[in-house]
């Protein structure tokens, strides 16, 4: 029965392509699409899965560490099938001039 509350696999780690943290040393979560950092189920999601990935020893701890975060809005997506994706400009292309397959709207959060 584990993670069947509502937002529960929002957020994870970003594990891609081209992601430069405002903030020397964050620790970068994403999420697909522009998501609203005000709502309690964005928040409480995130802050749950700062919890389960160790970096907050509980749920207040995870609340607090958003307090101070950069939020950025953004877009992301593979290319030429990579499973790793890579942030792009709306129009679906890369800092190095590629273009991705399908262009994804992403929320990152840079979390200390």
């Amino acid at each position: 029965m584990k993670d069947r509350r509502p937002g529960e696999q929002l957020w994870g780690e970003w594990d891609g392509h081209g992601y430069i943290a405002a903030v020397h040393g964050a620790l970068v979560y994403c999420t697909d699409e522009h998501v609203d950092m005000e709502n309690e189920v964005v928040q409480r999601a995130l802050a749950s899965s700062l919890q389960r990935d160790g970096v907050a020893t509980g749920l207040g701890e995870g609340y607090r560490l958003q307090s101070g975060a950069v939020v950025v809005l953004g877009y992301a997506g593979t290319v030429d099938g990579d499973d790793l994706r890579t942030v792009c400009d709306e129009n679906g292309e890369t800092r190095l001039g590629d273009t991705v397959d399908a262009v994804q709207a992403v929320t990152w959060i840079e979390v200390m």
